[in-house]
């Protein structure tokens, strides 16, 4: 009796040990659960310290044989436009994440080049023009939905994926005017001949007053974004950053207003509408100063490229049309921000 007895004590402690640890199991599983669907929020402020490269060119040759091809090409380059770029990162669960990107700056120094050619003086401008870039600004939204797809070994880093939309928006002020460029075809090729008296393209020597505006420029693009971004850590406290976006279906919408032109229209004296590809990167690197806070820098290059086209110029008494050979927008430079997460 007395070895039965033992045998049933026995029996208990081994189910009691076991049902110690099988609770012991659960209560780890669920904190770990927790801890895993715990929800996450990044929030990054910073600036981007940028050169801004908007151009065009159009070709309406076919509307006179004196005019070249590119007939037209307009050149707007800013300097030092400094960004305030704001990003915040939401984890809906471990692997998927929602992200905002906003960023805002005035524009308030800059040049625009405005080159005429006409085919006599084959390919080479008839007519180059400089002004001064007095404003206004530009602002762009990234919104971005992704997964991660890989954690590296020893908490080393991850790597995700994610896809969205863009929109980039740029307006710049030119005033003032210098003629540079005037070549004897450009100076004495009266363009029409049934009007009276010579029209020619330009005249060497003409000059309009800093304080005049010639024209404003308002660029849109709507981007699709499908790329990928990594941390890898070299430290516990130091790691390389990268992200690239490849954009395969952009649309620009263009318009210009020639304020001194009083042949054309003012609002818009042009507009071009086309259909495009681009490519963002940003390579860096970030330090961390506690778990939560870091500091963010590198350098990001944002760049968007016309394939197909078209330009209409809208004169007081009628419209044309034509092909637009060439539109660009390309920004880059360096970027710095502190980094929260919470």
């Amino acid at each position: 009796m007395r070895g039965w007895t033992g045998k049933l004590r026995a029996v208990s402690a081994i189910g009691l040990s076991l049902c110690g640890l099988l609770l012991g199991t659960q209560v780890v599983e669920a904190q770990e659960s927790i801890e895993e669907s715990r929800q996450r929020f990044e929030f990054a402020a910073g600036t981007w310290i940028s050169t801004g490269d908007t151009r065009w060119a159009h070709n309406a040759s076919s509307s006179s044989p004196l005019l070249g091809n590119p007939t037209s090409k307009l050149t707007y380059k800013d300097v030092g436009t400094n960004v305030l770029d704001l990003a915040g990162t939401y984890w809906f669960t471990p692997q998927l994440f929602g992200r905002l990107n906003i960023g805002v700056a005035g524009i308030g120094g800059g040049r625009l080049t405005d080159d005429d050619y006409l085919a006599a003086d084959g390919g080479n401008p008839s007519s180059r023009t400089i002004s001064n870039l007095s404003g206004d600004g530009m602002w762009y939204l990234n919104a971005d939905v992704g997964g991660r797809v890989k954690s590296f070994a020893n908490h080393r880093g991850w790597m995700d994926v994610f896809g969205g939309f863009q929109y980039w928006h740029t307006k710049y002020s030119a005033v003032g005017l210098g003629q540079v460029t005037c070549t004897s075809a450009g100076s004495t090729i009266d363009l029409e001949p049934s009007t009276p008296g010579p029209q020619p393209l330009c005249a060497l020597g003409t000059s309009i007053d800093n304080g005049v505006k010639v024209i404003t420029n308002t660029t849109n693009w709507y981007s699709i974004r499908l790329g990928g971004r990594t941390e890898y850590r070299l430290t516990r406290q130091f790691s390389l950053l990268g992200s690239v976006a490849l954009l395969p279906v952009s649309i620009v919408e263009n318009k210009d207003i020639h304020h001194l032109r009083d042949n054309l229209q003012q609002n818009p004296s042009i507009s071009m509408l086309g259909i495009g590809v681009g490519a963002d990167a940003d390579l860096g690197a970030r330090f961390m100063f506690t778990k939560n806070i870091g500091l963010n820098v590198g350098y990001r290059v944002w760049w968007n490229h016309a394939v197909d086209g078209k330009l209409t110029v809208y004169g007081v008494t009628g419209s044309a049309e034509y092909p637009l050979t060439q539109f660009d927008s390309l920004r880059h430079g360096f970027t710095a921000g502190i980094n929260f997460t919470f």
